[in-house]
């Protein structure tokens, strides 16, 4: 694990973002573990979030002019990261669209800078990629081009539901549909290393038996291999 994923990791479990537990997925899947963006509303968690995106899509090395933002959580996102870019000397410009049209005003569905060229959707994590394909819609409808997907977090867990699950994970699937890259902060692998590491030095009991969960998740509805 990169020092940068692992520090993501850190501070997500430090901030109360990644919590661990019993929670229900869209899928309907119980799982151990559970990923809320919306939980970093504070200035400075958001600040330091918009630096884990900022510098891990400049680390990408993946060529880009703009940034959209999905609603509703894609929206601070998309901004937040916009800002750390610029302070890292990369002025980027975004946009995000809003759920319903308005008559009024400006019009349309898209607030911000106009769609063109190359443009990085920024979300928190990916579950049936309904936002992503929502989003590459949109960008290439304004005849600019999608060029890759950044999220906070990767579950690395198939698609689908117990019966009938795909070999692939979501975020695979999206890479695949659309021909471009999904880059996350972090991602499930990251997570079992940092019980492994904080192990070592924890004293709390429960760890143990959040790691041991989160293993178990991981064997039952886990890819082979992620792209």
């Amino acid at each position: 694990m990169s020092n940068l994923r692992q520090q993501f990791i850190e501070f997500s479990v430090a901030a109360g973002v990644l919590r661990f537990g019993e929670f229900v997925t869209k899928a309907g899947r119980l799982s151990p573990y559970f990923f809320n963006a919306g939980l970093f509303h504070e200035g400075q968690t958001l600040g330091k979030l918009a630096d884990f995106y900022a510098q891990t899509l400049l680390d990408s090395g993946i060529e880009f002019d703009m940034l959209f933002g999905p609603a509703y959580k894609g929206i601070t996102l998309a901004s937040a990261t916009a800002v750390a870019l610029a302070h890292r000397g990369r002025n980027t410009s975004f946009a995000y669209n809003r759920k319903e049209a308005k008559d009024h005003g400006e019009g349309g569905t898209i607030v911000g800078a106009r769609l063109a060229g190359r443009v990085v959707i920024i979300d928190d994590v990916i579950s049936a990629g309904t936002s992503v394909r929502e989003s590459v819609d949109m960008i290439r409808a304004a005849g600019a081009t999608p060029c890759a997907v950044l999220i906070a977090l990767d579950r690395m867990e198939r698609a689908g539901k117990d019966g009938a699950l795909s070999p692939h994970s979501a975020v695979q699937e999206v890479a695949q549909a659309y021909g471009i890259p999904v880059i996350s902060i972090g991602n499930l692998d990251d997570l079992l290393a940092y019980f492994a590491g904080a192990e070592k030095t924890s004293s709390d009991p429960q760890l143990a038996q959040h790691k041991d969960a989160v293993a178990a998740y991981r064997q039952r509805y886990g890819i082979a291999q992620e792209i």
